[in-house]
């Protein structure tokens, strides 16, 4: 129900602002909450958790709150956790779309043919066989396959639909290889990461008792970052919500920055034509940023068509004026950012975990890391090796899925050859045959004494051996916790003893033995009674955004890294035409996503922003004029400061740096 303003309880009433009490209360019918950024949209999304449970709407167990990071839903448990005491939570669903996908099938698995303890392929298993389905094809071509399968599979289509709907010779080429890989997964008991909302939604749209039943289990549904589902999670969010549309999804469609991987911000357009009495919202008091920054942001993305307008203001001061850095190049860009960045921290005593530097692609970091190092400037380059992608990593998680799933053929394959034994490329290929013929995965054909002895005796007395460890460590599943079976693993799989043979040092050494360690804590907040197969799938859901932070250092990230946190000073650099806006965005003639792009890293600034370009660059040993990016024209002249436009300004700052160097250098001396 929603109370009228006379009974609201006060308990919902401290600290939340007209429009956000309204979407915390209104409590049956579809509604979306159009939350502009910094306008507090996780308070809304736990205040109205607790008012749905306080209030008696629904029980915590009826509650699903959808996120699209496991590091947001993490921080949103703990905020929930905070918000509602005692055990009134206990049930509530706090997850991702994928984690969701990934309980129903672990669940529903019977009704879509995979066996209980199924594996989830990551990337590079997914990769791999499509590589083996294209035999002499090059990587480019492997990975454009890949991409337009799980294109396919993100808006919902099976393999048949998926052939159905290609228009073009390349369409259909790939979608005969999905049909391909789809069996192959079938045969291994497998799913990959975008099935888990594919079958999800297949099954819940074809079988009326499973969907009924689903409704039932999940009477509300909340929705964080709306704009950002692609066809089949919106699909998903539909079967579950029904014709009754118990949800509210929370959304700004001047910060849909995904399409390139399939984030259709039409989506909350279609909500309206989809539900009709559809009550919306509108979060337009920003709590984050200077009304200087502000006005900059909404007359830039004014320039874009809106289906609902808003327009984003704050009760902060106005702040300093925006700073526009006209460079010569790259190196000098990065070397005026340093240089500021060092000025501010030690003039102003900030803090190094207060700047951020952000940049359409990663390359331009290059001279930015070697500006920052000249300087002494800690500073922490998001998007390196991904925790999970580390080799050893990888390699654990292939023998983890090997006892969980024996059907899993790509777990045995890198499980047998993690470390190193006497099973080469040609005895596996010769028991991938004779598994073929005997119709057995190939773990299962290794445990067969008549097969191996169609193998040479040292090859077939290898594979004895790692199915005695497989099946020992898989008996230890049963008794031991999570945390305890993968210690136990990385010692009598052989992992550890590798390690210490590959490092050429100790340092080497406990670098990358610590990353098995932390892969055990990993698992050391598992519910009991959880096996390593539902495990196993968990960890496919991780990846190293959900990491902790990197602490007192100068954040470098991509403008898309940057989605959802802030920094008290922000500089975006390369603002050239052919940059940003992206070169290929000005061939097609789509500025709208690299207008919001742009948006989105001018609301990352709580005080100060700067933005910079350069005049020129080398480019295959030819110097290039650039030219500043178009964006800098759509920003209000009154709220920037441009080089040269105030000379008594610049000579003050020019003065005020020089004397900072100064005393910096006596200290220095003197100490």
């Amino acid at each position: 129900m929603t109370y009228p303003p006379s009974v609201i309880p006060a308990s919902f009433m401290h600290g939340l602002n007209p429009p956000q009490r309204e979407a915390v209360l209104h409590a049956q019918g579809p509604m979306l909450v159009l939350a502009g950024a910094g306008s507090g949209k996780t308070r809304v999304i736990v205040e109205k958790i607790a008012h749905l449970i306080q209030s008696k709407h629904y029980p915590a167990k009826r509650i699903a709150a959808i996120t699209f990071t496991n590091k947001a839903a993490k921080e949103m448990r703990e905020r929930v956790a905070k918000r509602i005491k005692g055990d009134a939570a206990d049930g509530l669903t706090i997850c991702t779309f994928h984690a969701l996908g990934l309980k129903l099938l672990q669940i529903e698995h019977a009704k879509l043919g995979l066996k209980r303890g199924f594996s989830v392929f990551d990337s590079d298993d997914s990769h791999a066989q499509m590589k083996d389905l294209m035999p002499g094809a090059k990587p480019d071509a492997v990975q454009a396959m890949q991409s337009l399968v799980s294109r396919a599979k993100n808006a919902g289509l099976s393999p048949e639909e998926a052939v159905a709907a290609a228009q073009s010779p390349r369409e259909r080429e790939a979608a005969q290889l999905y049909a391909k890989y789809q069996q192959r997964l079938t045969t291994f008991n497998a799913v990959d990461f975008d099935d888990l909302i594919r079958l999800p939604v297949q099954l819940l749209e074809s079988d009326e008792d499973c969907r009924l039943g689903w409704r039932e289990r999940i009477g509300y549904l909340l929705v964080d970052e709306c704009q950002d589902t692609n066809d089949a999670q919106y699909r998903l969010l539909k079967a579950i919500a029904g014709e009754k549309g118990h949800f509210t999804c929370v959304g700004d469609d001047d910060q849909s920055i995904y399409a390139w991987r399939g984030a259709n911000p039409e989506n909350l357009s279609q909500l309206g034509k989809d539900y009709p009495t559809l009550r919306i919202v509108k979060l337009e008091q920003n709590y984050r940023c200077s009304n200087r920054v502000l006005r900059a942001a909404n007359t830039l993305i004014a320039n874009n068509p809106h289906e609902h307008l808003k327009k984003l203001w704050s009760q902060q001061a106005d702040g300093e004026r925006i700073r526009i850095l006209e460079c010569r190049d790259g190196e000098h860009e990065a070397e005026r950012i340093a240089s500021e960045i060092h000025f501010l921290n030690q003039s102003r005593k900030a803090e190094w975990g207060e700047f951020c530097i952000l940049f359409r692609g990663n390359h331009q970091s290059r001279p930015l890391e070697k500006a920052m190092q000249l300087l002494r400037v800690p500073y922490h380059l998001s998007g390196g090796t991904a925790f999970l992608d580390r080799g050893e990593v990888k390699d654990a998680l292939s023998w983890l899925r090997l006892i969980a799933n024996p059907e899993d053929d790509a777990a045995f394959l890198r499980a047998v050859q993690s470390p190193k034994r006497e099973v080469g490329t040609t005895t596996l290929a010769k028991l991938a045959e004779l598994a073929q013929q005997a119709g057995q995965p190939m773990s299962r054909a290794a445990e067969s004494v008549g097969l191996l002895k169609h193998l040479q005796p040292r090859a077939a007395n290898a594979l004895s051996g790692f199915v005695d460890i497989v099946r020992g460590l898989r008996n230890d599943a049963r008794t031991l916790t999570p945390a305890e079976l993968v210690r136990k693993l990385n010692e009598r799989s052989g992992l550890l003893a590798a390690l210490r043979a590959q490092c050429k040092n100790e340092q080497m050494f406990a670098l990358r033995r610590g990353n098995l360690d932390e892969l055990a804590d990993w698992f050391d907040g598992a519910r009991g009674g959880a096996g390593p197969g539902e495990l196993a799938a968990s960890l496919a859901l991780l990846s190293h955004a959900d990491k902790g932070e990197p602490g007192n250092q100068v954040r470098l990230m991509s403008l898309h890294a940057a989605k959802g946190l802030e920094f008290r000073y922000v500089f975006i650099i390369g603002m050239e035409d052919g940059t940003l806006p992206h070169e290929a965005s000005l061939e097609e003639g789509r500025l709208d996503e690299e207008r919001r792009l742009l948006y989105v890293g001018i609301t990352r600034a709580k005080e100060q922003l700067w933005l910079s370009y350069s005049r020129e660059a080398q480019r295959w040993g030819t110097k290039l004029r650039l030219t500043p990016s178009r964006f800098l024209d759509e920003l209000p002249a009154d709220e920037l400061q441009r080089d040269g436009a105030d000379p008594v300004a610049d000579a003050a700052r020019k003065q005020e740096r020089a004397s900072a160097g100064f005393a910096a250098i006596k200290a220095m001396l003197e100490g």
